[in-house]
């Protein structure tokens, strides 16, 4: 093959790949960057968003050191996709398994903090995404643990099946109903819009001698068309969580509530950082005001021809 040739299918093929660029952000696979909304003197798009919650692969799949974060809560997920460990005398919950390939992680984890990872008798989750339920599967085959799922999301679920895996699914929630383990109850809220069953738990826990309302957020952030049907959700989404109880806010991200930050507070000493009422709501806001402005800018966007 000559010079001339070479070169051709070189430029044939960096066309052929920005080409597949722009087709898969027109499919959604990958959000624009625009509109952009400031909240708390920061500025955020939806491509912004998107690259501080997932990071890179390498982020998404290094284990973050595993730490109590209040009374029998713990983390126990990568660096930039989250997983808690809640611990009980009757055996523990675990929320978000994951991609498939973190499990082991996760594992090591859990092993790490003292737990034994055949003790997670329930598996609960977030949202019907694989970066947080794709590995249910393996945590089932390992302890298991009975996975129960927010009925909405149980159609997203079924059809992932990582490796062929079918998705176990042994008991189905709605939203308001509890599971409760060994002396701690989870209060499952229906909180959709980013799925359509993606489900924000509370629990109350007490350390220190005082109780504590943990709230562990599901996504709040509108997909790339937000069409009348998910803007009703979203509506209803950010009504539920503003109305509720919250000292420690975390999230179905780390950097949803700043973990990072926060864990580096820890070894100070002083008060713990993760109980942080003042920005229970930060990542609402956010995911509020960007959701107002893509629909705006889908308001004025001219009709398709």
């Amino acid at each position: 093959m000559n010079r001339t040739s070479i070169i051709a299918l070189r430029v044939f093929a960096l066309v052929a790949i920005a080409s597949a660029g722009v087709y898969a952000q027109q499919r959604g696979r990958g959000p624009a960057d625009h509109p952009a909304v400031t909240v708390a003197g920061r500025t955020y798009t939806p491509a912004s968003i998107l690259a501080r919650n997932m990071g890179t692969t390498e982020d998404q799949e290094t284990q973050f050191p595993p730490h109590k974060i209040v009374g029998n809560v713990y983390y126990v997920g990568t660096k930039t996709l989250s997983s808690f460990l809640i611990v009980t005398p009757a055996g523990n919950i675990l929320m978000d398994s994951t991609y498939e390939r973190n499990v082991p992680t996760i594992r090591k984890s859990v092993e790490q903090l003292g737990f034994k990872f055949s003790d997670v008798k329930i598996l609960l989750g977030n949202h019907a995404h694989g970066d947080h339920q794709e590995g249910d599967a393996a945590v089932k085959e390992m302890t298991g643990a009975t996975v129960m799922a927010m009925a909405e999301d149980v159609p997203a679920l079924q059809a992932m099946k990582p490796g062929g895996k079918e998705h176990p699914i042994d008991k189905i929630l709605h939203d308001g109903e509890t599971v409760s383990l060994g002396g701690t109850t989870l209060v499952a809220h229906l909180t959709a819009g980013h799925t359509h069953g993606a489900t924000t738990w509370t629990a109350r826990v007490t350390d220190g001698g005082r109780a504590y309302d943990v709230v562990f957020f599901s996504s709040l952030r509108a997909g790339g068309t937000v069409t009348p049907a998910i803007a009703a959700e979203l509506d209803h989404a950010f009504t539920v969580v503003r109305a509720l109880p919250c000292d420690v806010p975390l999230g179905d991200h780390p950097a949803e509530y700043d973990m990072q930050a926060k864990y580096a507070k820890l070894s100070a000493g002083g008060v713990n950082p993760f109980i942080d009422k003042a920005h229970c709501l930060a990542e609402a806001d956010i995911q509020q005001a960007m959701y107002h402005a893509v629909v705006e800018e889908q308001k004025a966007a001219p009709p398709a021809q």
